[in-house]
């Protein structure tokens, strides 16, 4: 043991050696030299455990402190390709973004921009005019505010509108989203009293009626975007949500969720609400994601009446939630894709992926499958037929049918192939059923295709 301990290096003799130049001159030297001294401190560690018989050459140390630099300066949000089946997955960053999108982006990101600037009269400008004409052109809505994610606006508009008062809402529109959002929590901290009304199944118009009064400030519906209650269920429809509201002077408001602004399939939407349609009924305050079913990045868009989007736009805490410039080029290059909504089918990634064919999706996987066969003689890659999710809480009742190819590797479980192709450069994210690892061609990108089929084999190759 003492043998060993008098041969660790010491710091200074490890930085001098060449092959530092060599193999750590490209890191920030600080982490490089607080890595090394990590990697003989756990070295010394070892010895005293009694679990290192050879000290490792200098040069084999130096190799462990690079690849372990490498590991931690490299990016921690990073791209991974997506084999779930799940379209809009919120663990994997939701909806990606069309390159003409990516195009506007990065334009006002490289550049200055006249995020706040009005180009016509040389004087500040409004950030939210940016999105405004084609929200509008949209959805006929009187105007428009956009903050950065819908949650927040949520919490604007209870603030805004309520803080101090009563808000009304059916007891079986109380949802909650991932990462505990819930509505009652969200209402206590804008200031507002939620005021439940009717039963979990059943709320009528008549339960809205009883429940107003001088203390209330809000009429609310949410869209219970992430389940659905069937059987013997009624609930009341957003258009006699704001003729109640009108005829008793409280404003209404309808938290639309997802932000649908064409309806799928052909005219059918799938019990979700269409955007464009609400705004028609004469709802005073719509608002929805815009990285859900809209395709875009994350925001949030309030679309209503005139005197209550000036009303929050005049709340402090809009400044507080309001978008930053890559968000509202993001957003309205998105929008401006709808303008043809053939277009939009085409280049947003998660219409696209939602419109796939079943057929292409079939001869999609067996080319894969047929590739990984020749690849490797030990992988069992047979096509199988799947069902895919729209997912981000959107549309639980919609199976997509699809295919995709089930991969089986002698020598190897289900378990570790998963493990490696989760930690590859560009990371696999695939899921296991009925022991067999399954690649779901449904959102695995036509582009990315060449990289999975690539990566697959390396990890083929080197698995024992």
């Amino acid at each position: 043991m003492n043998d060993l301990f008098r041969k660790i290096p010491k710091v200074d003799d490890v930085l001098r050696h060449e092959q530092w130049g060599h193999r750590l001159a490209e890191f920030p030297q600080g982490p490089a030299k607080d890595v090394l001294r990590s990697l003989l401190d756990e070295l010394r560690l070892a010895i005293r455990e009694g679990a290192v018989a050879e000290m490792p050459s200098v040069d084999e140390i130096i190799a462990m402190t690079a690849r372990r630099v490498a590991a931690l300066l490299s990016p921690h949000l990073r791209r991974v390709i997506n084999a779930t089946g799940i379209v809009i997955h919120t663990n994997l960053g939701r909806s990606p973004l069309a390159p003409c999108v990516m195009d506007a982006v990065a334009s006002v990101a490289l550049n200055y921009s006249n995020t706040e600037y009005d180009l016509k009269r040389g004087t500040r400008g409004d950030r939210y005019e940016h999105c405004l004409f084609i929200l509008r052109k949209l959805t006929g809505a009187e105007d428009a505010l956009v903050v950065n994610n819908n949650a927040a606006a949520v919490l604007l508009a209870l603030n805004t509108l309520a803080d101090g008062k009563e808000v009304i809402i059916s007891r079986g529109e109380l949802i909650e989203i991932g990462g505990s959002f819930r509505i009652p929590e969200v209402m206590a901290k804008s200031g507002a009293r939620l005021k439940e009304v009717g039963t979990t199944n059943r709320t009528f118009i008549e339960d809205y009626r009883r429940a107003a009064g001088d203390g209330t400030g809000l009429i609310m519906k949410a869209h219970t975007s992430n389940y659905r209650i069937r059987g013997f269920v009624h609930e009341v429809d957003s258009a006699e949500l704001e003729k109640l509201g009108s005829e008793l002077g409280i404003p209404f408001f309808f938290d639309a969720g997802s932000g649908l602004l064409f309806p799928f399939n052909g005219g059918k939407s799938f019990d979700e609400p269409c955007v464009a349609d609400e705004v028609k009924k004469g709802v005073g305050i719509v608002s929805f994601s815009g990285d859900k079913l809209l395709g875009g990045p994350q925001a949030g868009v309030i679309l209503g009446r005139k005197t209550l989007i000036a009303a929050m736009k005049q709340n402090p805490l809009t400044r507080a939630l309001r978008p930053d410039k890559l968000t509202l080029a993001a957003l309205e290059a998105t929008l401006g894709l709808y303008l043809d909504t053939e277009r939009a089918r085409s280049e947003i990634p998660i219409l696209r992926m939602i419109y796939q064919d079943e057929r292409v999706l079939k001869r999609r996987a067996g080319r894969l499958a047929m590739a990984l066969a020749k690849k490797e003689p030990r992988c069992t890659a047979k096509v199988v037929k799947l069902h895919s999710e729209v997912g981000g809480g959107t549309l639980p009742d919609v199976s997509l049918p699809s295919y995709g190819v089930a991969l089986q590797v002698d020598g190897m479980s289900v378990e570790d192939l998963e493990m490696r192709l989760r930690k590859l450069d560009i990371p696999i994210i695939a899921r296991i059923e009925r022991n067999r690892l399954l690649l779901d061609m449904r959102t695995i990108r036509e582009a990315d295709e060449h990289e999975l089929l690539a990566r697959l084999g390396s990890v083929l190759a080197d698995g024992t």
